[in-house]
């Protein structure tokens, strides 16, 4: 079946990822239960921890669906996280609902890892397939869809206080079942297309962009006004539901283009962009066809031609070309990007774990804006950092790791004015922090599709998200705990470990360490934007991506 320009598939493919990604937020819940669950399962704060801990594993262990979404076609990437989804939250929503009474603690935790899994393979599947179906404008893809799933922590928070009127059960029960439905109705949509590598018609899929990043602009603000006014006037349930549908409308904003391509359809006739890759004999085509490895010869079949002089021995590749996974690890460039992301989502996951103490610790009358705030925060980094790396990659050829060092340069200013434990500038020291921590997401992302291709970026992807959960360990787990608990038991000697901390002393060591480590970071992401910019200087000599030879897309 073949499409012509302007048709729907990819735009299509984009709206129906952008609700899977907003599906796949389902970790930030946590918060949203947690207090449920540990009132039923009868368990001490410790114990709730390590389901915390278990929250944040399943969510970021994403090597097998990395190694796999270059095996399987999309919509069977996004079927497993859909079984994911219902078989974790409905074990855990049966012992927290007490359904099913005596469930131990340790499937408990399973299911959990389980259930937050879904995530990484809900975000693998759309992430991948879009990428190379825009491969011409990665930054600014990745940057939406890692935008709407920075915005699903308000939408889920929106539902739960509005919908299920503050029901951990009815939560449970809505993401086991729920998740699973979302990816039904998108998965036949979310298909690899061959994307259109010249310049020709790029203005107006740039202004699609543009439209679809304003949109989600808009659903931010809208969710971010939606749950200040509930918090501030407690909201008619009328008012609330009249709330709940605007956001449903917004979520169908993107859906806006591939209409418009329909109407305008027989208006015009465009020159063809692209191809959609499906038939009827290749339903279970995965993300790189088998098609595409029909130009890589086998090694047994390389060996015999060295051997007879017919060929030479195949270089490796360089920067910019499509790596193996276990070539990419010998790189000092990849390594530079993990130790860089590794600094800056690991200490900025170390304040958001820790802001609701670090509101009470300073004075904060109500936490649950802060929250808000570092949310909504985090989704304008997220889409902004696509967004401002991609101008200036194309019209300077500036390596996107820049970004990085300013934003982390920000956050050891942010880090040393929470240090300060002056109470006026904590809200503006977290929606700094909310925006610098959203960028490193949306930089890493397309940054380690262009120095190391496409081909398999599931798995490098996949494995530089482990700096995240790896910094919450060290930083948040055993730094900042450690620290928090020692100051509590000096103010309080005697009343066990159970106690709240307050004053600036309760967290002013883990920010300076915090701003210790980000000021490494900036040096090392400046070091990797100078070893790189030759790699950019010939991705964008043009003023745009320039596809290198040995790249398969698909």
């Amino acid at each position: 079946m073949k499409v012509k320009v302007g048709t729907r598939p990819p735009w299509i493919g984009l709206a129906a990822a952008a609700w899977v990604q907003v599906a796949a937020g389902s970790a930030y819940c946590f918060p949203l239960y947690s207090h449920a669950a540990k009132a039923a399962l009868g368990i001490n704060q410790c114990s709730l921890t390590m389901l915390g801990v278990a929250n944040d594993i399943g969510e970021n262990f994403g090597l097998v669906p990395g190694v796999l979404c270059n095996r399987l076609a999309p919509w069977l990437v996004l079927s497993i996280g859909a079984a994911s989804s219902f078989v974790g939250f409905g074990i855990v929503w049966l012992a927290v609902s007490k359904t099913v009474v005596g469930i131990p603690y340790m499937l408990i935790w399973i299911a959990l890892c389980i259930a937050t899994n879904s995530s990484a393979w809900l975000g693998t599947g759309v992430l991948v397939t879009n990428m190379r179906n825009f491969p011409l404008s990665r930054g600014t893809v990745a940057g939406i869809l890692k935008g709407y799933i920075g915005l699903s922590a308000a939408v889920y928070t929106l539902v739960y206080t509005g919908v299920l009127h503050n029901s951990s059960t009815h939560l449970l029960l809505s993401l086991s079942l729920g998740i699973p439905v979302v990816c039904l109705l998108s998965m036949y949509f979310v298909r690899p297309c061959t994307p259109l590598i010249e310049e020709e018609n790029l203005s107006e899929e740039r202004c699609h962009f543009v439209f679809t990043q304003f949109s989600s602009v808009v659903l931010g603000v809208y969710l971010l006004v939606s749950t200040v006014l509930d918090d501030l006037l407690g909201l008619s349930p009328s008012v609330t539901y009249a709330l709940f549908g605007g956001m449903i409308l917004l979520l169908f904003a993107p859906l806006a283009i591939p209409v418009k391509m329909t109407v305008w359809r027989k208006k015009r006739e465009l020159g063809s962009s692209y191809q959609l890759i499906w038939d009827e004999e290749e339903k279970s085509e995965p993300l790189i066809p088998t098609s595409a490895t029909a130009d890589y010869a086998s090694d047994e079949d390389i060996l015999l031609a060295e051997g007879e002089g017919a060929v030479t021995k195949k270089r490796k590749p360089r920067r910019g070309e499509d790596f193996e996974f276990c070539e990419a690890l010998v790189k000092a460039d990849f390594w530079l990007l993990f130790v860089v992301y590794f600094l800056g989502v690991g200490s900025g996951v170390t304040v958001l774990n820790n802001l609701a103490q670090i509101g009470i610790a300073a004075g904060a009358n109500d936490t649950t804006i802060l929250l808000c705030l570092f949310s909504f925060c985090n989704f304008v980094g997220r889409l902004g950092g696509g967004a401002v790396s991609e101008h200036f990659v194309r019209t300077r050829m500036l390596p996107r790791p820049i970004w990085m060092t300013c934003t982390q340069i920000i956050m050891v200013t942010s880090y040393l004015l929470f240090a300060s434990g002056i109470h006026s500038t904590l809200y503006t020291s977290t929606a700094l922090l909310g925006i610098c921590y959203g960028v490193q997401f949306s930089v890493m992302v397309p940054t380690a599709s262009e120095l190391f291709g496409l081909k398999h970026f599931g798995m490098i992807y996949n494995f530089m998200l482990l700096g995240n959960p790896l910094g919450a360990f060290l930083f948040s787990g055993l730094l900042a705990g450690y620290i928090y608990d020692k100051e509590a038991g000096r103010q309080n000697p005697g009343f066990g470990s159970s106690i709240t901390c307050y004053g600036p002393d309760c967290f002013r060591n883990t920010f300076l360490v915090l701003a210790g480590l980000c000021t490494l970071g900036s040096v090392l992401s400046l070091v990797l934007t100078v070893r790189i910019r030759p790699v950019y200087q010939m991705l964008y000599a043009s003023g745009s991506f320039r596809q290198p030879r040995n790249t398969s897309l698909h």
